[in-house]
């Protein structure tokens, strides 16, 4: 009885632990890496995080493999760093592992998009973002880091 109570206590901090490395990955926030769609070579290392407004917001945290500064874009933004720069924002719930109806820009080519969706695959490991300018649309595959 004795070694039962023991074993017993012994395996709840590992069934703690197993709950919350897979609370955390069903959903996006953490860091992610982003690749260039033609070269497939890394980019960024992206920030998604929960808003205050009860939505998921991304910024960039790292350039990687790209301008340190945001040469392509228009107005405001022209020149400016793209470390901090916010790539989505106004994710909304659309289902499980599934958020968008959102906002999206991509500072390698100064364009604004709607963030259509962004669904945890492969085990929350990988995240699938899907954005449109008009009716077109490309899906682009982040890894978690």
């Amino acid at each position: 009885m004795h070694n039962k109570l023991l074993a017993s206590l012994l395996a709840l901090p590992l069934l703690a632990a197993a709950f919350a490395a897979s609370a955390q990955e069903s959903t996006p926030v953490g860091r992610w890496k982003t690749f260039d769609d033609k070269s497939g070579k890394q980019m960024t290392v992206t920030e998604i995080y929960a808003a205050k407004n009860g939505t998921y917001a991304a910024k960039i945290v790292e350039a990687v493999g790209m301008a340190p500064t945001c040469d392509e874009c228009d107005g405001k933004d022209k020149g400016k760093p793209v470390v901090g720069m916010h790539t989505l924002w106004n994710l909304k719930p659309k289902g499980a592992d599934t958020w968008g109806d959102g906002n999206g820009f991509k500072p390698s080519e100064g364009m604004n998009f709607t963030a259509k969706s962004v669904k945890l695959v492969d085990g929350g490991k990988k995240l699938e973002v899907t954005g449109c300018k008009f009716v077109f649309c490309r899906t682009q595959t982040w890894m978690r880091e």
